[in-house]
């Protein structure tokens, strides 16, 4: 008799190192056929959302570009030689809308490389994206900082919340970044300038006007600095809606591609299996003959 037992060890066939099994596809499918549903839930709610917003700039847009023409026609002018600088860079909380929030930090960035070391400058974040893009770079500039932005509609009073922390600042000359809306499908990165009372009472044709005292120009120069900031916030939430429709329309429209692509390759890797079980099957009926 044998002393010992024969161990046979048979050979293992398994899936070959970097080859996706059909559970695997699957499973993949599965994961993208329920982001394509996120999306395009998200898209019907952005379009609902963006005729509000839409319809709600309208009325608005005058009262911000009066106020700028305004500026412009009283000759207000920022003096370049002074080195206070405040930038007030405006998106939201939000994201899944494309490259919106990037695109002002990136203007942002070009803008201070261009200013160089000398110019005192402090920033307003308004919105978490921008305090966080920002913040990488520029923490040691950021002075303020408002967050809950972009998930209500926006009103008057949230413009003069920011209003009241821009008067308090200390600067000599002052931008305003935010998104103008163009259409569905586009906007632009705006830049529009911020003036301090100082500026605003040394212009030269300001009292061409009416005789301004100390305490109407004050007044004057917080009313028209929140309907500006207000203007900007009914822009940049028409442009954040329309851009995040887009996005999530995209989105989906790529997530049905994928789901056909991994459709025909789960369809091609079943047919591959079943073909091989069926020579396996006909190799062995062919050995017992």
């Amino acid at each position: 008799m044998l002393s010992r037992t024969a161990v046979v060890v048979c050979p293992f066939y398994g899936q070959t190192r970097g080859m996706a099994t059909l559970r695997d596809i699957n499973n993949r499918l599965k994961a993208v056929t329920n982001i394509q549903k996120i999306t395009k839930a998200v898209k019907i709610t952005s379009a609902s959302k963006f005729a509000q917003a839409e319809k709600a700039l309208r009325p608005v847009r005058p009262l911000g570009e009066g106020a700028q023409a305004f500026y412009e026609k009283a000759g207000i002018e920022q003096d370049p030689s002074k080195k206070k600088k405040l930038i007030v860079a405006m998106s939201s909380d939000r994201g899944l809308c494309g490259g919106i929030h990037s695109g002002i930090f990136k203007r942002i960035r070009a803008s201070l490389t261009e200013e160089g070391d000398d110019v005192d400058v402090k920033i307003i974040a308004i919105g978490d994206k921008q305090k966080g893009m920002l913040g990488r770079i520029y923490s040691d500039k950021i002075m303020g900082h408002f967050i809950e932005v972009g998930r209500k509609p926006p009103t008057f009073g949230d413009a003069a919340s920011v209003a009241e922390q821009i008067i308090d600042a200390d600067f000599d000359s002052g931008e305003l970044y935010f998104n103008k809306f163009r259409s569905a499908i586009s906007y632009n990165v705006t830049v529009m300038p911020i003036f301090s009372v100082d500026a605003v009472s040394t212009a030269e044709k300001i009292n061409l006007y009416d005789s301004i005292d100390e305490d109407t120009l004050q007044s004057f120069s917080e009313f028209q600095l929140t309907a500006k900031l207000f203007y900007a916030f009914k822009e940049g939430c028409a442009s954040e809606i329309s851009a995040r429709m887009t996005a999530m329309d995209n989105a989906t429209k790529n997530a049905g591609e994928m789901m056909d692509s991994l459709r025909l390759l789960y369809n091609r890797k079943r047919q591959g299996v079943i073909t091989t079980e069926l020579i396996e099957i006909i190799s062995g009926a062919a050995a017992l003959e």
